[in-house]
């Protein structure tokens, strides 16, 4: 079900991206390390990934904390007074909630052993790059304020990198 004032192209891209996490991810994992062992990994690997579990959680109720207007989908909130933050995560990177994600699907193949599943994760990468770019695009067009914010806050999702 499309929410009112959701831009199409980010339902698509939300979906595409979620079934990849969903079902692209814990497949490549299962069928690597559970069924055909086509590689592993270093147990040492473990606790990186369990670093990036731990940071993407934070990052991600830290974002949604902050941010009143945190949303699945991209839409400006006029009925709420959507209003531009810039405090906590988002002093950083704008787009703090995809970051988290991106750590979160990084942990997986990191904590599982399964080199394969950084495909899959790979597909996930590209598609929230593709939707953070259209993402800031839109708010620069449409929320006041936000144009002025992306001057402060330069990075889109990779601090002092994009």
């Amino acid at each position: 079900m499309k929410r009112e004032g959701s831009k199409t192209w980010d339902e698509v891209l939300m979906r595409v991206s979620n079934l990849t996490v969903l079902i692209l991810i814990p497949l490549t994992a299962g069928l690597d390390v559970g069924r055909y062992y086509w590689s592993t990994l270093d147990i040492y690997y473990v606790g990186i990934g369990l670093v990036f579990f731990a940071l993407s959680t934070v990052l991600i109720n830290w974002a949604m904390w902050i941010n009143p207007f945190f949303e699945p989908t991209v839409r400006i909130q006029k009925d709420r007074g959507h209003t531009v933050i810039s405090g906590g995560p988002y002093k950083i990177v704008r787009h703090p909630g995809y970051l988290g994600g991106i750590l979160y699907t990084l942990s997986a193949p990191l904590i599982i052993g399964s080199l394969y599943t950084f495909i899959p994760v790979a597909i996930y990468v590209l598609l929230i790059m593709l939707r953070t770019l259209l993402e800031d695009r839109t708010l620069q067009r449409e929320l006041e304020g936000y144009s002025e914010y992306t001057k402060q806050t330069k990075y889109r999702l990779f601090p002092w990198i994009w």
